[in-house]
């Protein structure tokens, strides 16, 4: 069995820490690092599994000029909208691999954490439970892992809890209170959950990790880059001033 991991970022590289716990696992990125295992991009594109940590917004770009499909199993590890198109990552992946080759991993994670090797529970969705159940049996006694059919109810969670985040961030960094933050983020699952409902996702999977989860996770910590924002937008910030 290979596996590779391809981005180096924070998230890719907790992400290559908890795999390596078990096995030899190989990374790349577009940049060199001195990380154990670290290979080309060629070397990775002939591992059996690739877990990818390219961000959505340019994921449609690196497929178009890296991707070669040799028939590998894909875990999609980033969240996210193509903002200039509005597709989801289930659509521009399936451009260049076949559904039943692909995986998306939800709920509450930060990189950090997981780099402490401190515990926490994910979802692997796929239309192919069996490509879910072989991508969650690679994970570490400290990741519990689920697997779950409803691709698009994931995808919506991963997506929709970042603007709730900064929703969170902003009436927090107004001092509004605790009671108007509860009400924010329990009103905004329930949004999720609407939204959800009209692409056909499941109200369970909003309840679950992928969504109540990850979106208290996001929307309840200055840890989280989305409530970060909203911190400082309340403070009267530019988004530029704010991810410089």
């Amino acid at each position: 069995m290979s596996i590779g991991v391809i981005g180096a970022g924070k998230w890719g590289s907790a992400l290559h820490f908890a795999l390596s716990q078990n096995r030899d696992v190989l990374i790349t990125s577009r940049t060199p690092r001195e990380i154990k295992n670290f290979v080309s991009l060629d070397a990775i594109l002939e591992c059996e599994y690739l877990v990818i940590t390219v961000p959505a917004q340019q994921v449609a770009a690196w497929l178009e000029e890296n991707f070669v499909f040799k028939n590998q199993k894909i875990l999609v590890a980033s969240k996210g909208i193509e903002a200039t198109s509005g597709r989801f990552l289930n659509e521009i992946y399936s451009e260049y691999v076949p559904n039943e080759n692909i995986a998306f991993l939800s709920g509450p994670s930060f990189a950090t954490e997981v780099m402490q090797s401190l515990p926490t529970a994910l979802v692997v969705n796929s239309s192919n439970e069996r490509v879910a159940q072989e991508f969650a049996a690679l994970f570490p006694s400290f990741i519990k892992t689920y697997t779950s059919t409803d691709v698009m109810g994931a995808e919506i969670s991963g997506a929709y809890k970042n603007v709730i985040a900064i929703a969170a961030g902003i009436c927090s960094g107004l001092a509004l209170g605790n009671n108007a933050a509860a009400a924010l983020i329990s009103r905004g699952l329930v949004e999720m959950e609407r939204f959800g409902a009209a692409y056909g996702a499941k109200k369970d999977t909003f309840l679950g990790l992928s969504g109540a989860g990850d979106l208290f996770l996001t929307a309840s910590s200055t840890m989280s880059r989305n409530f970060r924002v909203g911190l400082g937008l309340a403070k009267g910030l530019t988004q530029q001033e704010i991810l410089t």
